[in-house]
C-alpha cells in the first residue's frame, strides 16, 4: 500500500489525469505472467527446433554406422569363405603335390629297375651272340676248310674240325659226328694218305653237317639279334615314358606347389584384411551403441523438458485465467487504489512551503550520499535541485531513475551478451586449437608413415631387382652347366663306344691267339725262340685288356656321375626358381599393398593439410573476432559488479529523494 501512494503520488505530482491510471499490481502480474508465457513458448520453439537438428544428427549418424556394419558384415563373411576356400585348395594341392611326388619317386624307380633289367638283358645277349658268333666264324672256317683242302692239306682241316667239338654251342650229336669223323680221319692217315677226292669222299657227311649247323646258327643270330633289337627298343620306348611322365608330374607338381603359395599368400593377405575389419566393425558397433544410448537419453530428457514446459505453460494460463477472474481482479477492483483520482486534491494540500522545504533536504540527501559513492550524478543532481523548481525536480529525478534502469537493463543485456559471445567464442577457439593440435599431429604421423613406405617400396624394389638378376644370371649358369654337361656325357658315351669297340677287337684276337698251335708240317724244326705258340702282349704289364676295361668304367663312372650332377643341378635350380618365383611374387604383392597404402595416406595427408589450412583460419578468425570482444566485455575500467553496485546504489538514492520529496520520512 506504501507503495501504491508513493506511485500515485509521483504521478500527481507530474500532473498526470485520472485516465492514465497507474497499473493496479494485479495488472502487473498478469502482464508478467503472459510475459512468461510468450518466452516460455518462444523457449520451447526453439527448443524443438534444437532437438530436431540433433535428432537428424542422431538418424543421419546411426544409418550411416548401420550402413557401415552390414557392409562390414558382408565383406567378414565374404573374406571368412575365401579364407576357408583358399585352405581348401591349399590342403587339396598339398595333396596332390605329394601324389606327384609319389608317383615320381615309384617311376623313379622303375626306371632304376627297367634299367637295371635291360643290363642283365644285354649282357646275356652280348655273351649269346659272342659265343654264335664264334661258333658261326668257326664253322664257315671248318667247312671252307674242308671244301678247299687237298688230301695234303688234311691237317689242317682236321684241327678245324677238332676245335668245333670243344664249342658249347654244338649239340651233342653233332660232337658224337664231329669225333666218329677225326677218328676214322686219324685211322686213314696211319693206314696211308688218301688221295684227294677219296678225302672229300670221306669229309662230304661232316661238311653238309657243319653246313646245317651253321645255316641253323646264323638262324639263331639273327633271331637273337632282331629279338635284343626289339627289347631295346620296348626299353627305350618304355623309358621315354617313365621319362615323360615324370616330366609331366614334376611340372604339375611345380604348378600345383606355386598355386598353392599363391592361395596361401592370398589367405595371409585376406586375414590381415579380417582383422582389420572385425576390428572396424567393432569399433563402429561400439560407437553405435553410445550414440544411440545417448540419443535415446536426449529423446527422453526432450520429451521430459517439452512435457514441463507444457504443464508450465497450462499452470500459467490457469493462474492467469484465476487472476483475471472476478474474484481477483474484481476484489482488487474494489479494495486496490486503481485510479489516481483524489491524488490531486491531495497533493494540492501540500503545496507550498511544505514542496521548498521537501526540496531542500533532497538537495542536501544527494549531495550526502554523492560524496558517500563518491557519485558525480548525483552530486550535479544536488546541484540542480537546489536550484530548479520542486516540479521539475521531481521530473528530473524521475528521469533519471528511468535512465539509470534503462542503462542498467542495456548493460545486463550487453553483459549477457559479452558472456554468450565469450563463450561461443572460447569454446569456437578450443575446438579450433584441438583440431590444429589433432590434424598436425595427423599429418606428421601420415608423413612419417608416407616416408617409411616410400623407404620400404625402395628396398622391395631394390629386393625386386637384386632377386630377377640372380634368377637371370642362375638361368644363364644353368644353361652352361647344362651344356658342359651335355657335352662331357657325350664324350664319355663316344669314348666308351670307341673303348668297347676296341675291347672287342682285342678280345676276338686273344681269344684266337689262345688257340694257336705249334703242329705246323715243316721238315725244319722252328727257332728255340719259338717253341711256344705267341698268344700276343695281352697280358703284359698288367694287360693292355685290362687297362681298358678300367678305361671303360672310369668313361661309364664318368657318365653316370655327370647325369646325377646334372639331375642334382637341375633339381637345385627348380627348387631355386621356385623358391625365387615364391617370393618374387610375394614381394611384388608388397609393393602393390605400399603403393595402395601410400597413395591413400597422400590422399589423407592432402585433405588433413587442406583441413588444417581452413581450421587455422578458423581460428585466426575466432581469435580476431575475441580481440574486438575485448575492449567492450573484458578490458572496462571498473568491473560489472562495481558498476552495477554503483547503478542500484544512485536508483536506491534517487528514490529516497523522491520519498523525501513526496513528505516520506528516510
Amino acid at each position: 500500500m506504501k507503495a501504491s501512494r508513493v506511485v500515485a503520488f509521483a504521478l500527481a505530482a507530474c500532473g498526470c489525469q485520472a485516465e492514465t491510471a497507474a497499473v493496479t499490481p494485479v495488472q502487473k502480474v498478469i502482464q508478467l505472467m503472459n510475459g512468461m508465457l510468450e518466452k516460455g513458448k518462444a523457449e520451447k520453439h526453439d527448443e524443438q527446433v534444437q532437438y530436431a537438428a540433433y535428432k537428424q544428427f542422431c538418424d543421419d549418424t546411426a544409418g550411416q554406422k548401420k550402413a557401415a556394419i552390414s557392409d562390414a558384415d558382408e565383406q567378414i563373411g565374404i573374406l571368412e569363405a575365401n579364407i576357408e576356400k583358399y585352405t581348401s585348395d591349399a590342403a587339396q594341392l598339398a595333396k596332390e603335390i605329394a601324389g606327384h611326388d609319389e608317383d615320381i619317386t615309384v617311376w623313379g624307380g622303375d626306371i632304376k629297375a627297367t634299367t637295371k633289367v635291360r643290363g642283365i638283358e644285354k649282357a646275356d645277349f652280348d655273351a649269346t651272340h659272342k659265343d654264335y658268333s664264334e661258333s658261326i666264324d668257326a664253322l664257315e672256317r671248318a667247312v671252307a676248310t674242308l671244301k678247299g683242302q687237298t688230301a695234303d692239306r688234311k691237317q689242317a682241316a682236321l684241327t678245324q674240325v677238332s676245335a668245333l667239338s670243344k664249342m658249347t654251342l654244338i649239340p651233342e650229336a653233332a660232337k658224337q659226328s664231329i669225333a666218329s669223323f677225326l677218328s676214322d680221319s686219324d685211322a686213314g692217315i696211319e693206314v696211308s694218305a688218301p688221295e684227294a677226292n677219296a678225302y672229300e669222299f670221306q669229309s662230304g657227311g661232316i661238311v653238309d653237317m657243319l653246313e646245317g649247323l651253321l645255316d641253323k646258327f646264323i638262324a639263331k643270330k639273327t633271331a637273337l639279334e632282331k629279338e635284343e633289337s626289339e627289347s631295346k627298343q620296348a626299353f627305350e620306348m618304355m623309358l621315354t615314358d617313365l621319362q615323360a611322365m615324370i616330366a609331366r608330374s614334376t611340372e604339375e607338381r611345380d604348378t600345383a606347389k606355386a598355386t598353392k603359395a599363391k592361395k596361401l599368400q592370398k589367405k595371409a593377405s585376406d586375414e590381415g584384411t579380417l582383422k582389420d575389419t572385425v576390428d572396424t566393425r567393432a569399433e563402429d558397433q561400439k560407437y553405435l551403441d553410445d550414440l544411440l544410448a545417448t540419443c535415446e537419453q536426449k529423446a527422453a530428457d526432450f520429451e521430459s523438458r517439452q512435457q514441463l514446459r507444457t504443464e508450465e505453460m497450462e499452470a500459467i494460463d490457469k493462474a492467469i485465467e484465476i487472476i483475471s477472474s472476478g474474484a481477483v481482479s474484481g476484489a482488487a477492483g474494489k479494495h486496490l487504489p486503481g485510479s489516481l483520482v483524489e491524488v490531486p486534491s491531495f497533493a494540492q494540500l501540500r503545496a507550498g512551503g511544505v514542496q521548498l522545504q521537501s526540496q531542500e533536504k533532497v538537495a542536501e540527501f544527494l549531495q550526502a550520499k554523492a560524496k558517500q559513492l563518491n557519485s558525480r550524478v548525483l552530486a550535479v543532481l544536488a546541484v540542480r535541485v537546489a536550484e530548479d523548481p520542486f516540479v521539475k525536480v521531481r521530473k528530473m529525478i524521475k528521469d533519471l531513475i528511468v535512465k539509470l534502469m534503462n542503462e542498467a537493463n542495456a548493460e545486463a543485456e550487453h553483459k549477457g551478451w559479452c558472456d554468450k559471445e565469450l563463450a561461443t567464442n572460447e569454446q569456437t577457439r578450443t575446438e579450433k586449437t584441438n583440431a590444429v593440435e589433432e590434424l598436425t599431429s595427423q599429418i606428421e604421423e601420415l608423413q612419417a608413415s608416407i616416408a617409411k613406405e616410400t623407404e620400404d617400396l625402395a628396398a622391395l624394389s631394390t629386393a625386386l631387382s637384386q632377386l630377377e638378376a640372380a634368377m637371370e644370371k642362375a638361368t644363364m649358369l644353368r644353361g652352361e652347366e647344362k651344356d658342359k654337361n651335355a657335352a662331357t656325357v657325350k664324350d664319355a658315351q663316344e669314348a666308351q663306344t670307341a673303348v668297347a669297340q676296341a675291347l672287342t677287337v682285342l678280345e676276338e684276337f686273344y681269344a684266337k691267339a689262345s688257340e694257336a698251335t705249334a703242329l705246323v708240317q715243316d721238315d725244319q724244326a722252328p727257332p728255340a725262340s719259338f717253341d711256344e705258340p705267341y698268344q700276343g702282349m695281352g697280358a703284359e704289364n698288367g694287360g693292355v685288356v685290362g687297362m681298358l676295361e678300367v678305361i671303360q668304367s672310369d668313361f661309364a663312372r664318368l657318365e653316370s656321375e655327370t647325369e646325377a650332377s646334372e639331375a642334382a643341378a637341375q633339381k637345385e635350380y627348380d627348387t631355386f626358381m621356385s623358391d625365387s618365383k615364391i617370393d618374387k611374387e610375394g614381394k611384388s604383392t608388397d609393393e602393390e599393398h605400399k603403393t595402395a597404402k601410400k597413395n591413400d595416406e597422400e590422399a589423407a595427408l592432402g585433405t588433413a593439410q587442406e583441413d588444417l589450412e581452413a581450421t587455422q583460419k578458423e581460428l585466426v578468425a575466432a581469435m580476431a573476432y575475441f580481440d574486438k570482444l575485448k575492449p567492450s566485455c573484458i578490458e572496462a575500467d571498473v568491473s560489472y559488479e562495481d558498476r552495477v553496485a554503483a547503478r542500484e546504489a544512485e536508483i536506491e538514492s534517487l528514490q529516497e529523494a523522491l520519498k523525501i520529496l513526496n513528505g516520506d520520512s528516510i
